[in-house]
């Protein structure tokens, strides 16, 4: 999670007035975040083999393990909702895997750069989102996002400023690269709202003119958390 928490961009809301939309407001975005995390999952485990190091592939392995457990944990909670996790996750599973399709790293260090803007943003929009839950599965959402030294994001972090210290060359090429992604990431995280939660879910309990004001605002936000961290690794957004 960024130090800034993009929850407060969309503020508290009630949860949906009627149970059955509810329902499907949590079951699409459990089942978005369970097919990410398990994406994610096969990802980095894919990505450990072409370490630079024994180090760096262990230090992967552990991210991989945590975002597989993350994926059972959300899992769980779908099946204890009576909700099949399968059929929870499948309506994502084209439009995820085209944006890993069209966001291939060219090599392990653009791998790196991925994991850590796309995760990133990820974190921040599902916080949001999380928000207008119910207290028991906003916590879920909640920490999912661990926070302190090895927390995904600060081991990406860490990595990220020892290469580009041990290669400026690569500042560039990384900067390009993170631009790119951070445009890919911000059109699907739109892709996944625009077309499940407001009309599977929202739509009834926040007006469309309600829903659009505090999805730019939560837009903005994911962007100047995004520059912000690429900030602090001393590269242009």
């Amino acid at each position: 999670m960024s130090e800034n928490n993009a929850a407060s961009a969309t503020g508290q809301a009630p949860a949906p007035g009627t149970p059955d939309a509810y329902r499907q407001f949590l079951s699409d975005l459990l089942g978005v975040i369970a097919y990410g995390e398990l994406s994610a999952f096969e990802r980095m485990s894919s990505d450990a083999r072409f370490s630079p190091s024994l180090r760096d592939r262990a230090a992967l392995g552990r991210l991989a393990v945590r975002e597989y457990n993350n994926f059972e944990r959300v899992t769980a909670r779908l099946e204890s909702m009576g909700i099949n996790a399968e059929d929870a996750m499948a309506p994502f599973q084209q439009s995820v895997d085209a944006f890993h399709d069209r966001t291939r790293p060219g090599d392990w260090y653009e791998s790196l750069m991925k994991f850590y803007v796309t995760d990133a943003i990820s974190d921040d929009f599902y916080a949001a989102l999380g928000s207008l839950l119910d207290a028991e599965n906003a916590e879920l959402i909640a920490s999912l996002q661990e926070t302190g030294s090895e927390a995904p994001g600060d081991v990406l972090f860490v990595r990220l400023q020892e290469s580009l210290k041990d290669d400026p060359r690569l500042a560039s090429r990384l900067a390009l690269w993170g631009r790119r992604l951070v445009g890919e990431a911000l059109t699907q995280a739109q892709r996944v709202v625009i077309e499940r939660a407001l009309p599977q879910g929202l739509d009834g309990f926040l007006s469309r003119e309600e829903f659009d004001a505090q999805l730019r605002e939560l837009f903005s936000q994911l962007t100047r958390n995004h520059s912000r961290r690429m900030s602090l690794l001393g590269l242009t957004a």
